[in-house]
């Protein structure tokens, strides 16, 4: 079973996204944008790189280029454990 995306940020994980930038296919001077989410590890960025090769290796509209943002959502100093809740009318 996949981790949560909780457990992932307490493991060190942060939320990349990435605006890919590409040429269409068809018209070599048209571009157009996809915007791609996953967990990652910085300042490595496993699974941004394995998505650029897959993009290199399966999809016809070559790059032009890529830019990405990070942000680590949580450390494990920051998190707490919550053992009750107060409801309000």
């Amino acid at each position: 079973m996949d981790p949560s995306e909780t457990e992932l940020m307490l493991k060190g994980y942060g939320l990349t996204t990435a605006e890919f930038t590409y040429h269409m296919p068809d018209f070599a001077h048209v571009l157009n944008t996809f915007v791609w989410q996953d967990y990652d590890l910085a300042p490595d960025h496993p699974r941004l790189l394995s998505f650029i090769d897959f993009w290199k290796e399966e999809i016809e509209g070559p790059l032009h280029h890529v830019r990405f943002s990070h942000r680590k959502m949580m450390s494990s100093g920051e998190w707490r454990h919550v053992v009750g809740e107060f409801h309000l009318n």
